[in-house]
């Protein structure tokens, strides 16, 4: 896997050089990309690390948890059908072709 790119609230793309085993946001935040907040530092417990995955990508990760699914209804941006918590994803090769959308604040 050599990278996933991040589409940004403006528009942008920030591509990130993928690591195995991390989590989506933890590779968010050790690259620097806009909108991945974190505040809870990955215990699912802000959703400041909402993102929208492609359907096809929703298909092939675990199942979003009971915990996961309520905090997206607590999220500042607008849920959507692809919502997850960067922080409840890991990098592996499920993840090969995938875009993330950060998703935008009210």
């Amino acid at each position: 896997m050599a990278e996933i790119p991040f589409i940004l609230p403006d528009g942008g793309h920030k591509a990130c050089p993928a690591s195995e085993g991390l989590s989506l946001m933890e590779l968010a935040l050790q690259n620097s990309v806009p909108g991945i907040v974190a505040e809870c530092n990955g215990a699912a417990a802000c959703g400041t690390c909402h993102v929208i995955m492609d359907d096809a990508l929703i298909e092939v990760l675990d199942p979003i948890s009971d915990h996961e699914n309520d905090m997206l209804d607590f999220t500042n941006a607008p849920r959507e059908p692809g919502s997850r918590l960067s922080c409840q994803i890991r990098v592996d090769g499920r993840l090969n072709g995938a875009v993330v959308r950060v998703a935008s604040e009210m």
